[in-house]
């Protein structure tokens, strides 16, 4: 992979701030709290992760008041809003696994909305007493779909809310090109902080972060990879879907804003592979997060011991480390679901493309390609 760049240019950056609304600048005093949303730092991820000499570049989203999801959260409501398609006080209801609601619970304090967030019994107890202490209604969900198991429940479950409520209005951050949109900023500022990236690795769900970022930092380095991570028995990427115990990466359902085609290649990663990881993390370097952290960490730490030497990689932390305190860093929850003394193998199993069978532990594949079912 060519790692040239053309120069960014002072009209590069100025573009860039005439078409999109960036926070004020780090540290400056605050009047509301979504004003510190953005400006995350970012962290060198070498010794003892990586080996000496390599490594990675970590976007610590968790340094948000919510993590990754106030972006888009606080956009797609102001979007709305100017389109009129959120009146004013209207209510907002979204389904979410935890960080969006986070988000979106924000973006109601901010605007002034009402917010109800459908969930299921796998968001953690912490996240639901600090949702419903941020202003949110949290709406459990009892039973999963069939088909499309929690995800199409709590799905069915806002359209049933919604139905009630004429005046109410859904972010859909499965389908809408808003969500998108919100990590253009993002991809700014890691130009801003790195000046060249030549490989991005990034967590998939609803596919926001990991098109929005790499579709803008393509317009500084066409030649970027994008390198998605996926959960075991996620169908995001065509593989069967099956019950999973990572959240925040992965999908039972098809995101309509996942682009197939601007991914290079794909990586499954199991339960206690990114528990292993997550907590390599936090004892070597402090910085630590959730499942698609740790995912995207194993990840990116081979891709460190494999690109060329020179090889700039930056990776996404959508979150840290408090919300997991009774999953990936619980020694009782992980002996209970078999999470414990799973070393990852030193290099991913390798499939030529994602229907050849059902992965079970850290598997690559460069051939993408958009799954039966998914829209195109």
């Amino acid at each position: 992979m060519s790692t040239a760049l053309r120069s960014i240019t002072p009209h590069d950056i100025t573009s860039f701030l005439a078409a999109h609304e960036l926070p004020e600048p780090a540290g400056a005093p605050r009047r509301s709290p979504a004003g510190m949303v953005g400006n995350t730092p970012v962290l060198w991820i070498g010794e003892p992760f990586n080996p000496s000499g390599r490594g990675f570049w970590a976007k610590l989203e968790g340094a948000n008041p919510g993590g990754i999801k106030d972006r888009p959260a606080l956009h797609m409501a102001a979007a709305a809003r100017k389109r009129g398609d959120l009146a004013p006080g209207a209510p907002i209801i979204e389904s979410t696994s935890g960080t969006l609601g986070l988000g979106l619970a924000l973006a109601g304090i901010t605007y002034g909305h009402p917010v109800t967030l459908v969930t299921d019994p796998g968001m953690e107890p912490l996240m639901v007493h600090q949702l419903r202490a941020l202003g949110a209604h949290v709406d459990i969900v009892t039973e999963p779909h069939p088909v499309g198991g929690w995800q199409e429940a709590r799905c069915g479950r806002v359209r049933e809310l919604l139905a009630r409520t004429p005046s109410s209005w859904c972010p859909d951050q499965y389908n809408n090109p808003d969500n998108v949109a919100a990590y253009a900023p993002l991809a700014l500022e890691l130009m801003v902080q790195l000046g060249r990236i030549d490989v991005l690795v990034a967590a998939v769900g609803t596919g926001g972060h990991s098109v929005g970022i790499a579709r803008t930092l393509r317009t500084f380095n066409p030649d970027l990879k994008l390198v998605g991570v996926d959960s075991v028995n996620s169908t995001v990427f065509g593989q069967p879907a099956g019950p999973r115990l990572m959240r925040g990466l992965g999908s039972s359902i098809h995101p309509g804003n996942v682009d197939h085609a601007v991914f290079d290649e794909v990586h499954w990663v199991a339960p206690g592979e990114a528990v292993w990881a997550c907590r390599e993390l936090a004892r070597g370097h402090y910085a630590s997060g959730g499942w698609s952290v740790g995912a995207v960490a194993l990840v990116a730490s081979w891709l460190a011991r494999t690109q060329q030497e020179r090889t700039r990689i930056a990776v996404i932390f959508p979150d840290g480390v408090h919300r997991y305190w009774n999953t990936v860093y619980s020694d009782a929850y992980c002996r209970q679901h078999d999470l414990l003394g799973h070393s990852p193998a030193s290099d991913p199993a390798e499939i030529t493309h994602p229907a050849e069978r059902t992965v079970e532990r850290w598997t690559r594949c460069t051939n993408v390609a958009v799954p039966e079912g998914a829209a195109r």
